[in-house]
């Protein structure tokens, strides 16, 4: 892939583009986790679900293994008023291939280490009917406890997913732990289960995870962009978001034109998606918003897009205003001057100048990213 980065802020986001492209991840969330962040975690990714799967059979047990993973995560998560940027919780999920894979990850005192491992190895030896067996035996007899990420939950998503369970603790600068925990579901009777406790994809979740702590990223989101996905992701975005009433509605119209542009002018590389390929995410920084996306673009619309956004950026607020407005009461608009209007509006709400990078693909295609911040 040619690289032209255009604004060293970038540098990060571009990582992470790649990174979504080329593990196909498909959402992201990572925060504090409540019930109505995981019903609105739990919405979004049902959507995409919908659009990508046929089968009722999959998206029940991929639905029941996020359901499982997501209230793991709410049990055990840091509970402290002010959560450390390397404690906050993840949950990913992502499809290769033909395989699911759902992730999650919060702390975990190292006292709990040993009982943890103990528990997941002994889950990983046994069979099917072993297993529900031994679901039985501890909901019955209440033999483990939920300290440290044990308990019944594990053993429900190893029953509930029909695979090994994979996993990884990494040290934390303060003597805590982070606990990942990688299902794959087994989306067909007699497939080939994972090897007990390792998984190469599980590997790129933590290399990737180390990015979003530097970004400080709430969430992600990478898949087909349409009216229906770009609805959910709006109403996700509401629930998980706490801000004085100006700072939110000029937060959601910046996120709201920054997808739709996904939408409009996105290029459709396979022609049966309904929607345009492309990627979001919201960093919440102290200081800031950082609302970030991309998409693929033609490269015949490379050189018009990037004389645009160099112009526009070297614009005063006042001459803003000015295009803005010479623009909006124009009585006949094309397709460049859709594509200029939405950037002078980006230009005029943030009241910033915004960050671009263009990555080259193939002779056809390039990957734009485009960020935009806020301040309070």
């Amino acid at each position: 892939m040619t690289q032209v980065t255009r604004f060293s802020e970038l540098k990060n986001a571009v990582k992470l583009f790649d990174a979504m492209v080329k593990d196909n991840l498909g959402f992201i969330y990572r925060g504090s986790f409540n019930d109505d962040i995981t019903d609105s975690i739990l919405e979004l990714t049902e959507v995409s679900l919908q659009t990508e799967e046929q089968s009722s059979k999959i998206k029940k047990r991929v639905y029941a293994i996020m359901v499982e993973g997501l209230q793991n995560i709410t049990r055990h998560q840091d509970s402290s008023p002010e959560i450390k940027s390397d404690h906050k919780s993840i949950f990913v999920i992502q499809k290769i291939e033909e395989k699911y894979y759902i992730t999650t990850g919060n702390i975990i005192e190292e006292q709990h280490i040993e009982n943890v491992k103990h528990l997941i190895e002994k889950i990983n030896k046994l069979s099917k009917e072993e297993l529900k067996v031994y679901y039985k035996q501890v909901l019955e007899e209440g033999t483990l406890s939920d300290k440290g990420g044990a308990g019944l939950g594990l053993i429900d998503m190893a029953k509930k997913s029909g695979n090994r369970l994979s996993y990884h603790f990494k040290k934390l600068s303060d003597g805590m732990y982070y606990f990942y925990l990688h299902t794959i579901p087994t989306l067909s009777d007699g497939a080939d289960v994972e090897l007990d406790g390792k998984s190469d994809s599980l590997d790129h979740i933590v290399d990737i995870h180390n990015i979003l702590n530097q970004e400080d990223v709430l969430l992600i989101f990478n898949g087909i962009f349409n009216q229906d996905t770009f609805s959910s992701l709006i109403q996700s975005l509401q629930k998980n978001i706490s801000e004085t009433k100006d700072l939110k509605n000029k937060l959601f119209y910046i996120i709201s034109e920054m997808t739709k542009n996904i939408v409009k002018h996105g290029f459709k590389v396979d022609a049966s998606h309904f929607g345009n390929p492309g990627v979001f995410y919201l960093s919440q920084l102290k200081d800031k918003y950082l609302i970030t996306t991309g998409n693929f673009i033609l490269n015949e619309r490379v050189s018009e897009f990037t004389n645009h956004i160099n112009k526009i950026n070297q614009f005063s607020h006042k001459e803003v205003d000015q295009n803005y407005k010479t623009i909006l009461f124009s009585q006949k608009k094309d397709d460049k001057d859709h594509m200029k209007f939405g950037l002078l509006d980006l230009r005029k709400e943030s009241e910033h100048k915004i960050c671009y990078d263009i990555a080259e693909i193939d002779n056809d295609k390039s990957f734009v990213s485009i960020r935009v911040e806020l301040h309070p």
